[in-house]
């Protein structure tokens, strides 16, 4: 349940209703979001807060939600949100954003090699790099770090590029927060919760990855548990779930990515690279994503995929990047988005 907190309210009100509450054993939030104040309780509270003596003072309305995800649906926001980065990059809107790069920040001249690629053939605004890597084994490169920040600081101004890049911990939120203009939480973390909450409480979208063994509720509350702590400017990530098929990296959930367009007001991207697993049939995965009328794609994409520090098998060329942008700009044409 969600209830609408009034502008004028007295803060000594709230401080006699929130002794009446724990006295219940009532569980619940208070939650700032675009200027506005809501008290949340959890999906399976018993108690009707209505029958506070002094409700009318304190609340305008409420929403009743059953799911345990409940700022992030369309129940409490009927409209999409819009998360503008620029005047011409909006998500939620009627674009498709493509944030194109390495997976890896690896050398200067990989990453600006990339970025005049993608800038002067394409014109495209995002770049999309990993300075910090989360990867699976200790003995794997493991990104630059404060280097590769850097260097993605070297790449938005010299191309005026928007960047996008991974946060692994809360440890260096900060570092990432100060060059990044989307901070994106990889599959790895999303379960990070000490993480989410630092992420709700920082000015700046938020790019949350879909664990590959999570549930669509299970992705819903983290994105919750991100806007509960203040920030309402999350984009959904679906980039494929493990399944029992061994031939590609992953399962890309288009179902799913489907069915968060109608429960979810949150714009919504999707991860072609990291599902298929495979640079030959990403540019397939790509278009099929596109014609879902999504609101951004992520592609990896390298000056010399064999020699890709991280992901190599899934990095396109310049090439095969070259041939897939004019099918994924028709297919977003025929659904009425601009690819941008």
């Amino acid at each position: 349940m969600i209830y609408t907190i009034k502008e004028d309210f007295i803060q000594n009100d709230l401080d006699e209703f929130s002794t009446w509450a724990e006295s219940l054993e009532l569980e619940y939030k208070i939650v700032t979001l675009k200027n506005k104040y809501y008290l949340v309780t959890t999906s399976s509270s018993k108690i009707d807060i209505t029958k506070y003596n002094n409700y009318d003072l304190i609340f305008n309305d409420q929403v009743s939600i059953s799911t345990e995800y409940q700022l992030s649906t369309r129940k409490f926001q009927k409209s999409n949100t819009i998360i503008t980065i620029s005047e011409d990059i909006l998500f939620g809107g009627n674009n498709t954003v493509m944030m194109a790069g390495p997976c890896a920040v690896e050398s200067e001249k990989q990453v600006m090699d990339t970025a005049e690629f993608l800038v002067k053939n394409f014109d495209i605004k995002v770049f999309r790099a990993g300075a910090f890597k989360p990867r699976t084994s200790p003995y794997s490169f493991q990104g630059l770090e404060k280097e590769g920040i850097r260097l993605l600081e070297k790449v938005r101004k010299e191309f005026d590029m928007k960047i996008i890049t991974e946060v692994k911990d809360e440890g260096h939120l900060e570092a990432v927060a100060d060059v990044a203009d989307i901070i994106q939480i990889g599959t790895k973390s999303m379960y990070l919760f000490n993480m989410l909450a630092h992420c709700g409480k920082i000015d700046k979208p938020i790019l949350l990855k879909r664990g590959f063994m999570a549930t669509l509720k299970e992705f819903l509350q983290a994105a919750d548990f991100i806007m509960a702590n203040g920030n309402p400017n999350v984009i959904l990530c679906e980039r494929g779930i493990r399944t029992f098929e061994p031939l590609t990296r992953f399962s890309l959930d288009i179902c799913s990515a489907a069915l968060l367009k109608e429960i979810s007001h949150l714009p919504i991207v999707l991860d072609p690279s990291h599902a298929m697993g495979r640079s030959n049939q990403v540019p397939l995965v790509a278009q099929a994503a596109a014609a879902l009328e999504i609101d951004g794609l992520l592609i990896e994409t390298h000056p010399n995929p064999l020699e890709a520090k991280s992901d190599k098998e899934q990095a396109l060329s310049f090439d095969q990047f070259s041939l897939m942008m004019s099918k994924v700009k028709n297919i977003c044409n025929s659904v009425n988005r601009k690819l941008v």
